[in-house]
């Protein structure tokens, strides 16, 4: 994807700023009509794409410093709506970029001084009816800002390469939480890509079992698809050495990724989680037949399947049906904190806890 930034400066004849923008926007769509056309380099046909972002002097800066930052700007919010395409600066943008910079420099400081968490999702058995685990979600309280979503800082933290230090923190601290559960519960963790490419993450996950004394099968790594997509091999070595130290692995967003059944057919997974976008369409028929064939793959190759963002009775009862055999989700708790994890665990044991609405 080839990338551009301009700008439009007032002539002396004062034009209106709405005839600057058709101009700025005739300009944008002549370059992408031109960088756009197919071409050819040894007999092999290829195609570019341009993001185009746009400031107009005077109303989007005096300066030309000004207009090329607020064009770039537009430009990367351009590349966010996907395609091929230009996008004209706004003064929210600005606002984003301020509020990115400032979280960015606030992570940091986190990271080194302390200030995240962990919350605990559970992880319900449909076959054995009792709790197997909890996911280990990350949450940050900012002093000034109040709850940050996840969706904003982790990609942020991705972005930085903070996230593996942060990871590093997570995968320590779950494991550390979790050697006080009774057992056979197990804790799972959240890998990104960028974590899970950097070297010595097995080393990593045997530092923090050791440190903790979690036995291993009671730890369970959940990747995502795009772990594949940088480098097959490497990530096929790690995902074997991790499985050598005795951890389970699972895939999380199953079916969402574009190659998920060459990915199963490379590597033996403890878990597909099928993503949360199925069991809300499961009112629709076609989302029935989807988890009926999840489910059926799954336990052909010796898989588990645990359906994610269960809210209602009637999810659960036509995931039991279609042989999920563990759910995830609202119906049977929010997020925890790591204080109320045994209160919970205890309550569950004695039947009075959400989990009664899941009985058949």
């Amino acid at each position: 994807m080839t990338t551009f930034g301009i700008y439009a400066r007032k002539s002396n004849e004062q034009k209106d700023v709405a005839d600057d923008a058709r101009e700025a926007a005739a300009v944008a769509e002549r370059i992408q009509r031109a960088l756009g056309a197919p071409y050819e380099v040894g007999g092999y046909r290829f195609l570019s794409g341009t993001s185009i972002g746009i400031a107009i002097m005077p109303n989007n800066g005096t300066t030309g410093d000004e207009i090329v930052k607020n064009a770039d700007l537009a430009l990367y919010r351009a590349k966010e709506q996907g395609k091929a395409g230009h996008h004209f600066f706004e003064p929210a943008l600005d606002e984003k970029a301020q509020r990115r910079r400032r979280l960015e420099q606030d992570l940091r400081d986190v990271v080194v001084h302390g200030g995240l968490e962990l919350n605990y999702q559970p992880l319900y058995s449909l076959t054995q009816e009792r709790l197997t685990a909890f996911e280990a979600l990350l949450r940050w309280h900012h002093p000034a800002l109040g709850e940050i979503s996840p969706a904003e800082f982790i990609p942020l933290a991705d972005e930085t390469g903070l996230i593996v230090e942060i990871g590093e923190w997570v995968l320590r601290e779950a494991c550390r939480q979790a050697i006080t559960w009774p057992q056979p519960l197990a804790v799972t963790v959240n890998v990104s890509a960028r974590q899970f490419l950097t070297p010595g993450l097995p080393a990593m996950v045997t530092r923090a079992l050791a440190a903790t004394g979690l036995p291993a099968h009671r730890l369970e790594l959940e990747i995502t698809e795009n772990v594949f997509e940088a480098n097959v091999e490497k990530t096929l070595e790690t995902l074997h050495a991790l499985r050598a130290l005795g951890v389970k692995i699972a895939l999380d967003d199953f079916g969402t990724g574009y190659s998920s059944l060459s990915h199963l057919r490379m590597f033996p997974f403890d878990k597909l989680k099928i993503d949360s976008a199925f069991v809300r369409d499961l009112a629709e028929n076609n989302a029935h037949a989807i988890i009926r064939a999840i489910t059926t793959l799954a336990d052909a190759l010796g898989m588990e399947t645990l359906a994610e963002g269960v809210e209602d009775p009637r999810q659960l009862m036509i995931l039991r049906a279609e042989g999920c055999r563990q759910i995830q989700g609202y119906l049977l708790s929010r997020p925890l904190a790591g204080v109320l994890v045994p209160a919970f665990i205890v309550d569950v044991s004695k039947r009075r806890s959400p989990v009664l609405l899941l009985r058949a």
